[in-house]
């Protein structure tokens, strides 16, 4: 790119900002990376510079080696430089996307690292944060990554906590769980960079709503899906989503809860036309389904990770759900 592609022109009048240094992003793409995300970034630093006129940023896109990579949609993307040409300044964001635990390679953590002990700023973009972990950036940070990824993240990561936040900013370490989320990443930026009225104005030109609060919660909660708020109703799913490993019995949920076992059985049967024990082996079944396809655990190890403290019935059941054997389709990912 040429200094003169980063400002393009626009049907709006030019909006009075502060003139500053550019600032540069480098968005280093992994294989399979979601395009929703880094396009979406990349949006928002586009239309700041056409609605002033001015280059307030700048950026670039980079893979391990300088060749195309290709993306999660099986378009493939070709990057403006390689990883071992991109220059300790600026902010770089590792970005990912479907089976991130398959790109964590020892010459994107090596980096990683040599960027962090130099100084430089990093963040991450949808998965982006597998490769943070892997390289030993998070350890003590917030952060966050797709709610589709955090059970195979904290199968690899124990000792790590991903928050369930749109967006978590923990001094300079700049993470988002992906997709639209990445717009109020970037909005964020320009705010705090720019002003807050041309961050709503690059809101508005994206036909997006930013949101009151960037601690959002990625998810909508199951009772709001289930078109029910009641606080005890989301309580009683919460538990059961806290609690896959060491399941806790019906009473036990219903007690924490606050309701008793009649009234939850209600509740769950008008608002998920299922008994509360079929909606937490659903939870449960989920959470095997996403670590058989996301990690090298074996059908038995699931078995236990989820609470089925008995394979032939975690396999009934399994099969049941999905069609087919848990060890089977174990097999059917592997690589």
């Amino acid at each position: 790119m040429t200094q003169s592609e980063f400002v393009q022109k626009g049907a709006v009048a030019h909006l009075e900002t502060a003139w500053a240094e550019p600032q540069t992003f480098y968005f280093v793409l992994l294989p399979k990376v979601t395009m929703l995300a880094v396009n979406a970034a990349i949006e928002v630093l586009r239309i700041a510079n056409q609605l002033t006129g001015k280059e307030l940023y700048r950026w670039y896109t980079a893979t391990p080696d300088g060749n195309a990579v290709q993306g999660s949609n099986l378009m493939r993307l070709a990057p403006d430089l390689a990883l071992a040409d991109v220059p300790e300044t600026g902010t770089a964001f590792i970005c990912a996307g479907v089976e991130p635990e398959t790109t964590l390679d020892p010459a994107i953590t090596g980096w990683i690292r040599r960027r962090k002990a130099h100084g430089g700023a990093l963040g991450g973009l949808c998965t982006g944060a597998f490769s943070l972990a892997k390289a030993g950036v998070l350890d003590g940070r917030r952060f966050t990554l797709h709610w589709e990824n955090q059970a195979v993240f904290s199968e690899l990561f124990p000792d790590l906590q991903p928050s369930d936040c749109l967006v978590e900013r923990d001094g300079g370490l700049d993470t988002c769980g992906g997709g639209t989320a990445a717009l109020d990443l970037m909005l964020a930026l320009v705010a705090e960079r720019n002003g807050d009225e041309l961050a709503g104005h690059v809101a508005d030109m994206c036909l997006h709503k930013r949101p009151t609060d960037l601690a959002t919660r990625q998810r909508s909660s199951a009772s709001a899906t289930l078109g029910n708020r009641n606080t005890k109703l989301q309580a009683a799913i919460a538990l059961m989503e806290a609690n896959i490993e060491a399941p806790l019995e019906l009473d036990e949920i219903a007690d924490q809860a606050g309701l008793s076992r009649r009234h939850m059985e209600r509740l769950f049967a008008e608002y998920a036309q299922r008994t509360p024990s079929a909606y937490y082996s659903e939870i449960r079944l989920q959470r095997a389904y996403a670590l058989l396809s996301g990690t090298n655990m074996t059908a038995t190890e699931v078995c236990f990770a989820t609470g089925f403290n008995n394979s032939n019935t975690f396999s009934k059941r399994f099969r049941g759900r999905y069609g087919v054997a848990p060890h089977i389709f174990r097999r059917s990912w592997q690589r």
